[in-house]
């Protein structure tokens, strides 16, 4: 029988997480305030522990992960590394398709890479209250989790269309103890501005993360976690690719093209980096490696975006960030894939892109569910919506090399499963889902309101 299932014991689960600003051409450019300046960090202070701000901070290649954490994702990890054999067989693609399976996870998605180590730190920061955002509900869901390992209480401000769209995972975080909201609520000033400005707002990350920051800097007994973009958020999730690797390793292979989705740049960054590692030391292996990172053309931050500072939330609580944004006010349409509709990206994604180290794609949304109803019918397993992105460009490679006829290795991020989605597949199957291209001038609009620094 073939294997088409990679795996690992427990006792492989990595020990350290991979730091990839330590093998960086370029150091990342630091936050800035208001006034220009870089943020110091007892700013930073206000709504982050210290131990988080060291690792948000480290230039360490290698950081070790706590027993405590290890011992949490071993009931998961190390999760299966698989081989898409029957839609490598529908495709009639030479391709070998691979995908590291996120879904495994008790919140169904790779989140929970992070929210475990973010509660574990908090807890022992003698943080007893977090709060947070969730766009598609799979951070909520995760941080919920989490802080039920280690005895947080959480409170999440859940984007409306996805409150609205995913009852489920809103049931899945009260389930696991936490407080929901439908953002933008009248809780929060930013909430408050938004509605005074459209009652109707359905919300976006950036308008969460607003409501969350704002809640956890008013209160001395509260701290934030963030579900994507910042940098030890990238660290955390580089369990995924240095798992991968060890995988890979068992099977003699390595692959040519790495494809993940990509909204703030946490799964890209997850399963692409410790691999950018290899390519970074020379290893021959790596010397033609692409890596492809995978975004809606409804929010298309990397593609269409400008590379500039700009905030990580809609009312500019944050610091400045240099990334590629589409406008931190920018408003994204209600697409399915709610953890893709973030206007900024992750400061290490967007560098590594803007220095042509990593490629970027947009998709529109009806072919994302083509490729997810494909997989789905080949593989068995029904992908979420943000996670169908990363299946379409994919699956596009791998028809390029039935094309050519090139035999090539093609790994994905398989970030969460979709059995909290089943309403938009239903839409899809319906005909009620449409493309979206956001209109030129709407970003123009958006982009005009960035930040002056200098």
């Amino acid at each position: 029988m073939q294997a088409t299932r990679i795996l690992l014991d427990q006792s492989e689960i990595p020990t350290h997480w991979y730091n990839v600003v330590a093998d960086m051409a370029n150091p990342p450019a630091p936050p800035l305030g208001p006034d220009g300046l870089p943020v110091p960090p007892a700013k930073m202070a206000e709504i982050f522990p210290d131990n988080i701000l060291e690792q948000e901070m480290s230039a360490q290649r290698w950081i070790e992960i706590p027993e405590e954490v290890r011992q949490i994702y071993a009931l998961w990890r190390p999760a299966p590394l698989c081989r898409a054999v029957r839609l490598e067989q529908a495709l009639g693609t030479p391709a070998k398709i691979f995908y590291k399976n996120e879904g495994v996870s008790p919140a169904g998605s790779h989140k929970p890479n992070s929210a475990v180590p973010q509660a574990f730190y908090n807890h022992a920061a003698g943080i007893r209250r977090m709060t947070t955002e969730t766009g598609a509900g799979q951070w909520g869901s995760s941080l919920a989790f989490a802080g039920q390992m280690f005895g947080i209480a959480v409170r999440i401000y859940m984007v409306k269309i996805s409150y609205r769209q995913k009852p489920f995972r809103r049931s899945l975080m009260q389930t696991w103890g936490a407080e929901v909201f439908a953002s933008p609520t009248d809780m929060t000033e930013a909430g408050r501005r938004a509605l005074a400005l459209d009652p109707d707002n359905e919300g976006s990350l950036g308008l969460a993360i607003s409501e969350a920051v704002e809640e956890a800097a008013s209160r001395a007994d509260t701290t934030y976690g963030l579900g994507s973009v910042l940098n030890h958020v990238v660290l955390h999730q580089t369990i995924i690719g240095l798992e991968a690797k060890k995988q890979f390793e068992k099977i003699g292979l390595y692959p040519d093209v790495i494809v993940g989705p990509c909204g703030g740049g946490s799964s890209l960054g997850g399963i692409a980096f410790p691999f950018l590692a290899d390519k970074a030391a020379g290893d021959r292996r790596a010397q033609h490696l692409r890596c492809i990172a995978v975004e809606p053309t409804s929010c298309p931050t990397l593609t269409r975006g400008h590379y500039a500072y700009d905030f990580g939330d809609a009312s500019g609580y944050t610091p400045l960030m240099k990334m590629y944004t589409l406008g931190h006010d920018f408003m994204p349409p209600g697409i399915h894939a709610g953890g893709l509709r973030y206007h900024g990206d992750s400061q290490l994604v967007s560098q590594l892109y803007h220095e042509k180290l990593i490629e970027a794609v947009a998709v529109p949304q009806l072919a994302t569910f083509e490729a997810g109803v494909q997989f789905a019918r080949a593989e068995g397993i029904v992908p979420a919506p943000e996670s169908c992105h990363a299946i379409r460009a994919a699956v596009d490679e791998a028809l390029k090399c039935k094309a050519t006829g090139e035999p090539k290795t093609i790994l994905f991020n398989l970030t969460g499963h979709g059995h909290f989605d089943m309403a938009a597949y239903d839409r899809y199957f319906a005909g009620e889902l449409e493309d979206y291209a956001y209109p030129a001038e709407a970003i123009a609009a958006s982009l005009a309101h960035l930040p002056k620094v200098g």
